[in-house]
């Protein structure tokens, strides 16, 4: 495999050969209608080869291309069954995996960041990566103490192949939409290409990490590496094992499913609130389920990696959040409706009916009016199907409604995360979650008790909140 392709001519020519690509294949398949062939079997070997070459070529570019590739696998669980099966295992496979970069290629980064005697560093150093990520590999070592860890290496020339790439498929945006019905992708590449910058400083995510890892070093349930060293291109963390999460989506038992479930929406949750920042990168490829956890070496751990994406919220998820949550279930339209429009979701050149905008929310949040409720390919593509048919007034009353700037990541990691809850198939606590750390969700009062039992270490550490509340099923 050659080194990353950083000339934009390059890039630019397997990016434009994807649309030709579509086009082909159309043309293939009508021959194969004309000579006989059934129009559904057409069709669907028509999806396989387009997916296979889409992600292939997403993840050879690697940097923007394979970046929105993974950006777009966690949206699977919307697309309409007929559409995602044949998808799905070249979305799983870009979650994991990406064409490796040369081994002479990684040499030289170390070398040139970490001093020509860089080796003495490390008492072991794998030059085979095991693991590929949008703008970096990743490689096993034992640092110079001893300790296992995890190298993290910047592919050269990343930067100007990241905003190249988002460049690139923003114009393709149009053709690119089909892949996910009901989503607008121009958008998606505009959110990305702002977090480039931010992704690219190792600094940056090697400060995110820290906090993350001091802030839950004895939590009993998530477990975040330490960092070891950091520098330009180069991040050092401590290395963790255990299970893939997207082995856990691929064959997982339920009990795995369900407790992995539960730790998401946990961490999805409580992080914020504990630490001021937002892990904005929830694809299944940057968590892992580790054994040891508070029942024994039978129960289960979330590992998480990759703080390269963070949203800082200082003041943990924004107040006006969980109120309106509260607020909807219990049918308080016109309250809901001036909350929205207080935050900008609704301008204030558009008049909305409040109760209209109630029915529109109602069945987005059902999984916070049950104790428990199990996420499903099915519920979600209900949900994009709802919203994306033009004929329905969800649509209709959609185009209304205003996404601030504030809001947008927080939007797209809480979709995000509830679409590989979907892909897990869990069954999850999800109210116990927002009660627990979630401000203004509960009324005043319970607020106030909320508070004070959080005092209590235990329940920092808990995974559900309270030392006291009952872990069923786990």
């Amino acid at each position: 495999m050659s080194d990353l392709p950083r000339k934009a001519v390059t890039r630019t020519a397997k990016l434009a050969a994807l649309p030709l690509g579509f086009a082909g294949r159309a043309t293939w398949g009508l021959g194969k209608r004309i000579v006989g062939e059934s129009a559904e079997i057409v069709g669907q070997q028509l999806q396989q080869r387009t997916a296979e070459q889409l992600f292939k070529v997403l993840g050879e570019l690697k940097g923007g291309a394979m970046k929105f590739g993974q950006a777009l696998s966690v949206f699977e669980s919307a697309l309409p069954e007929e559409v995602a099966g044949p998808y799905r295992a070249a979305l799983t496979k870009l979650q994991e995996a990406a064409p490796p970069m040369p081994t002479r290629t990684v040499h030289a980064v170390l070398a040139e960041r970490l001093g020509e005697d860089w080796q003495d560093l490390f008492l072991e150093f794998e030059d085979k990566p095991a693991a590929a990520a949008s703008i970096g590999q990743v490689h096993r070592a034992v640092w110079q103490d001893g300790r296992e860890v995890a190298v993290k290496v910047q592919y050269p020339g990343a930067g100007e192949a990241l905003l190249s790439d988002l460049n690139q498929l923003s114009r393709f945006a149009r053709l690119l939409g089909p892949l996910v019905p009901g989503m607008d992708v121009k958008p998606l590449i505009t959110e990305l290409k702002d977090r480039v910058s931010e992704e690219l400083d190792y600094g940056l995510e090697a400060q995110a990490q820290r906090a993350h890892a001091e802030e839950f070093a004895d939590d009993p349930d998530i477990v975040v590496p330490g960092v070891v060293h950091q520098c330009e291109q180069v991040l050092v963390t401590e290395w963790m094992d255990g299970v893939p999460l997207s082995e856990i989506i691929a064959d997982g038992t339920p009990r795995q499913r369900d407790r992995a479930g539960q730790l998401l929406a946990h961490f999805l949750f409580s992080g914020p609130a504990r630490t001021g920042l937002l892990h904005a990168d929830p694809h299944p490829g940057n968590f892992r389920l580790l054994p040891g956890g508070p029942d024994g070496e039978d129960d289960w751990r979330l590992g998480v990696l990759d703080f390269g994406t963070v949203d800082r919220l200082p003041g943990g998820l924004p107040e006006p959040i969980g109120q309106a949550l509260r607020m909807t279930l219990d049918d308080e339209a016109e309250a809901v409706y001036e909350m929205l429009c207080s935050e900008g979701f609704v301008k204030e050149s558009i008049e909305l009916d409040p109760d209209a905008v109630l029915d529109y929310l109602l069945p987005i949040i059902e999984p916070a009016r049950v104790d428990e409720f199990t996420f499903t390919r099915g519920w979600m593509r209900s949900q994009a199907a709802r919203i994306g048919d033009p004929r329905s007034p969800a649509y209709q009353l959609a185009k209304q409604l205003n996404l601030p700037p504030a809001y947008l990541l927080i939007h797209r990691v809480t979709l995000s995360t509830i679409g590989v809850l979907c892909q897990l198939g869990a069954t999850v606590r999800l109210r116990d979650e927002l009660e627990d750390w979630l401000v203004g969700f509960l009324p005043e009062d319970d607020e106030a008790e909320e508070e004070d039992t959080a005092a209590d270490p235990r329940h920092r550490a808990g995974a559900a909140g309270p030392a006291s509340r009952p872990r069923p099923g786990w």
